[in-house]
Parts: structure tokens; C-alpha cells; sequence
């Protein structure tokens, strides 16, 4: 049953606001990333990937030289917003969907699988072969 606040809004289940507590004492404590994948235009396709670095790291530079050593097909750009977040856009290409992956399993390598990941509003599907990149 849908329960309310006393403001009117809806009340959030316990298990998802333990979820969400838990994603954020993480990102306080540990040595980790929050990637949040968003779907942002269709014509031409463009995705954004916003990158939050953990305050329990000292130094963010770390997610420029993943970007850079990354050989990608699609065209991408990274622009930093502060010390602790920044944006990958990827634009419209024949393996967007490959690459966004790719960039997202890299810094999963790099910080040993201490990654938060959340879909967003990204429609595509965690699996081998993307239909986007090859019929569209």
C-alpha cells in the first residue's frame, strides 16, 4: 500500500531508502565511483555517463587517465564539472552502446569492482551483442 508523508509526497519503502543510505555512506567511506547512465537525445543519439568520485579519495585524476588510455570507436568527450564529479558524453556512433560498456567495465577494473552503477534513463540492456550499434 502506498503510504504518505505528512508534506503530502510519497513515502519511499524502507528498502530503498536503506539502499539509498547505503550508496551514500559508501561513497563518504570508501574508496569507490557513482556512474549514473543517461539517455539524453535520439536524433542524433547522445548519452551522458556522470561520474562521481568518493570523498574517501584524495586525488580525482585518476578518471582523466582511464579516459585517455580507453580506445574507443565512438566519439567521446569528458569535461569535469568539479574535483570529485564529471560527465562522459558519448555521441551517436555505430558502437555507442559497445563503448559505453567498455568505459563503464574499465573503471570497474581499475577500482577492483568498488563501483556504484545506476541505469538512469538508459533503455539498453546489459548483454553481449547490441542491437542499437549494428541496426539503426
Amino acid at each position: 500500500m502506498v503510504e504518505f508523508n505528512p508534506d503530502g509526497s510519497i513515502k519511499i519503502p524502507g528498502s530503498i531508502a536503506a539502499n539509498i543510505a547505503r550508496k551514500e555512506l559508501k561513497l563518504k567511506r570508501e574508496k569507490c565511483i557513482l556512474i549514473k547512465k543517461e539517455f539524453l537525445d535520439f536524433k542524433p543519439k547522445k548519452c551522458v555517463l556522470h561520474i562521481k568520485v568518493s570523498e574517501a579519495f584524495e586525488d580525482s585524476n585518476f578518471v582523466s587517465a582511464i579516459f585517455h588510455s580507453l580506445q574507443l570507436d565512438t566519439p567521446v568527450k569528458l569535461v569535469k564539472i568539479n574535483e570529485q564529479e564529471y560527465d562522459i558524453e558519448i555521441c551517436s556512433d555505430f558502437k555507442r552502446c559497445s563503448d559505453c560498456n567498455a568505459i563503464s567495465r574499465r573503471f570497474r577494473e581499475y577500482l577492483e569492482g568498488n563501483m556504484i552503477e545506476e541505469k538512469g534513463s538508459c533503455p539498453q540492456k546489459e548483454k553481449d551483442f547490441y542491437y542499437e550499434d549494428y541496426f539503426e
